[in-house]
């Protein structure tokens, strides 16, 4: 029989200590999992190591023996078998570009960062193809999870999605646990597009909340949306029926109908008569529907794919467009099948 080490989990480190880096390495730790927390903030690691919890994002949500906090990047990569990067989407180029030289043979890569990249519309799959190249596994984690829940360990249900099936396989196992359900797909692509469009859509039924619209509103744009990811995710590669799935569907119905999406906060602001930035520094975190209404609109563009309620979003937020103007637009436009 192995002895106790042999059998022991490999470490996992993730990089990133926001409220959902955090959440992920205090579930992956609560499993049995070894865990590394690494993040820029060196002054915010130390309290959080003396603290044991990270109070700012997730106070009730109390560290495992298992969660180390590491403020050294090296160490943090060198000491573990797999890196999980939990930044912005803004950050995740620059994260693995620091990360790619420090890899060694067998390391493997996953993320839980959501959104195509500004400049290029590309997914974070084909960023980290271009840094780390073809031959490090890759893997990423979306579904309808807010960070505090999964902190708490409320029951959860995610994807993990990867071309790499022992991969995937090997990360829900070391997620999943009494509380929490990670499920497994091959299909990167849908998974990925899934999470970096329902931010859009979830601003404009905040928006369309904060208006007064009502529930029948609300409803119409979470399955019109709905259409709109699909289609979008068909056009760049992905699975028709990846989209009925936690990654798109789960994911977006959580983001549209619950406050404690940032996104949907984000739209109520801005039917209040918030500008996108006082809407963005009342809220105080990163709001990736933002940046994403600007990149949903350039790819889709690029596809040829219509998304009316995603590009009224994004007339509203870059274009100054009127809120009651919007709705005229989507309601006025030609009659056809569904």
């Amino acid at each position: 029989m192995p002895d106790e080490a042999a059998a022991a989990p490999a470490p996992i480190a993730v990089l990133g200590a926001g409220s959902w880096g955090t959440a992920l390495a205090i579930q992956f730790a609560r499993a049995g999992r070894p865990t590394l927390l690494w993040g820029r903030d060196r002054a915010g690691l130390e309290l959080l190591a003396a603290e044991r919890c990270n109070r700012r994002y997730l106070p009730d949500a109390p560290f495992p023996e298992r969660l180390v906090v590491e403020p050294d990047f090296e160490r943090a990569v060198a000491g573990a078998l797999d890196i999980l990067i939990a930044v912005p989407s803004h950050a995740f180029r620059e994260t693995l570009a620091r990360l790619a030289p420090r890899l060694r043979g067998g390391q493997r890569v996953a993320w839980a960062t959501k959104g195509f990249e500004q400049d290029t519309g590309l997914l974070p799959h084909q960023v980290a193809r271009e840094v780390l190249g073809p031959a490090v596994p890759i893997a990423v984690l979306s579904g309808p999870t807010f960070a505090r829940e999964v902190g708490r360990g409320l029951p959860t249900a995610m994807t993990v999605a990867s071309p790499d099936e022992r991969f995937a396989a090997a990360l829900a196992h070391s997620l999943s646990g009494h509380h929490f359900r990670a499920y497994t797909s091959p299909d990167i692509v849908g998974v990925e597009v899934g999470g970096a469009v329902k931010n859009v859509l979830a601003i404009g039924t905040g928006i369309a909340d904060g208006m007064g619209f009502g529930a029948n509103t609300r409803i119409a744009l979470v399955t019109r949306g709905l259409a709109e990811m699909t289609r979008l995710g068909v056009a760049l590669g992905a699975r028709a029926e990846t989209f009925m799935g936690l990654a798109a569907l789960g994911d977006l119905v959580l983001t549209c109908t619950d406050d404690q999406s940032r996104n949907r906060r984000f739209g109520l602001a801005i039917a209040a008569g918030r500008t996108p930035a006082e809407a963005q520094r009342e809220i105080g975190q990163v709001v990736e529907g933002v940046q994403a209404a600007r990149a949903v609109h350039a790819v889709a563009a690029r596809a040829g794919v219509e998304m009316p309620i995603a590009e009224q979003v994004y007339r509203v937020l870059y274009e100054n467009g009127d809120v009651q103007g919007a709705v005229r637009t989507l309601m006025g436009r030609e009659l056809k099948r569904e």
